[in-house]
């Protein structure tokens, strides 16, 4: 009778859950170190010794300690990068954004919860905000970001970004409202993923009329 061979035995839905598990602890024990005693000050043995794993093992899941930041970002966004290019061709720009964003939010919000308490996660958005080094790669992350959508937007509709500006305008105004949104969001202490998805809906909604209406109601005479 042969022996059998433990890698082999474990199935491999069962190696990937644990994978999931262990990448789950680290980011979880990351964000909760960063925001406790600072992202500068932290290091990336303090986060492996937390989960009780190896330095090697966390270089298994993340490139270093800003991967580990934007890991969940990195998630919402190829959602909705996702749901932006199955969009009906006949929506307008601006509402297959809208739309994208907000399914977006709705098949992801309850695994966002599932990996990171609310809380913590409001506390990781308030560190990048008030951290320099993590408020410029957001920054610069946000930039390849809209240039994404650009394309994206730009191709649905078959026009030269070189040529036409509206591409550029579309998604510049649409960021500007998830950045408000988020920012607002994060300055909470309370509410989970539904709150910022309606948060979001109440913004972008309020876009076309903050540009397109009169904001003082007419003085009579």
């Amino acid at each position: 009778m042969t022996e059998a061979q433990p890698s082999a035995a474990l199935p491999t839905g069962l190696r990937e859950r644990k994978k999931r598990r262990t990448r789950d602890a680290l980011l979880v024990a990351a964000l909760e170190l960063f925001t406790t005693h600072g992202y500068e000050e932290t290091t990336v043995d303090e986060i492996a010794d937390a989960v009780e794993v190896s330095q090697r093992t966390f270089f298994r899941y993340f490139a270093g300690k800003e991967a580990v930041v934007f890991a969940v970002q990195d998630m919402v966004e190829s959602h909705f990068l996702s749901e932006l290019r199955q969009r009906p061709a006949e929506e307008a720009p601006f509402e297959a954004m809208r739309r994208a964003v907000l399914c977006a939010w709705n098949s992801i919000g309850e695994t966002v919860e599932a990996i990171i308490p609310v809380e913590l996660h409001m506390r990781a958005y308030r560190m990048i905000e008030s951290t320099p080094s993590l408020l410029a790669a957001h920054l610069r992350r946000s930039i390849v970001l809209e240039n994404q959508i650009t394309e994206l937007i730009a191709e649905r509709e078959g026009l030269d970004t070189a040529r036409d500006p509206r591409p550029r305008v579309a998604v510049a105004a649409f960021s500007g409202v998830m950045r408000a949104a988020g920012q607002l969001w994060g300055q909470g202490r309370d509410g989970g993923m539904e709150s910022l998805r309606v948060l979001t809906e109440t913004y972008l909604d309020a876009l076309t009329p903050a540009l397109s209406e009169r904001w003082r109601t007419p003085r009579t005479p």
